[in-house]
């Protein structure tokens, strides 16, 4: 398995409240007012799902693993191109902790030359999107 990880990027919130707040699938509607429409179209949250358009075709992601105040792991049940994708969360302080994403596929070495430029970019402004979250507020 291929991974691809995102830059950490350090969060003026407690881990706690992070994780909190990323590991409700609901919470994430907030994120959508931030998204461009021409970047993703399409976005659905379910209960434990987000779905949306890709240039690829439809993903959907599912909440599929927690890992209290540390792990959280999204799996595609829909995608043309299957993978998980963690949120690793430590903490700095107690009112400070740091984030990574990761996103880890199976793709043999000639695709993966083609779209790694592409997805390291994707992970890294999630990782960018998930870090601007005013978490203090939600």
């Amino acid at each position: 398995m291929e991974q691809i990880h995102s830059s950490e990027k350090e969060i003026t919130a407690p881990q706690r409240v992070v994780f909190d707040v990323l590991s409700n699938v609901d919470n994430l509607t907030r994120l959508k007012e931030r998204i461009p429409a021409d970047k993703l179209q399409d976005v659905v949250i379910g209960e434990d799902s987000i779905s949306y358009k890709s240039p690829m075709g439809m993903v959907t992601l599912k909440l599929v693993e927690k890992e209290p105040n540390k792990t959280i792991k999204y799996s595609t049940v829909q995608s043309p191109l299957p993978f998980d994708m963690w949120v690793q969360l430590l903490p700095i302080t107690g009112s400070q902790c740091k984030m990574r994403v990761t996103v880890g596929l199976n793709m043999n070495s000639f695709m993966m030359a083609m779209v790694k430029k592409p997805l390291t970019d994707a992970v890294e402004k999630i990782a960018g999107l998930l870090a601007q979250i005013p978490y203090s507020k939600i």
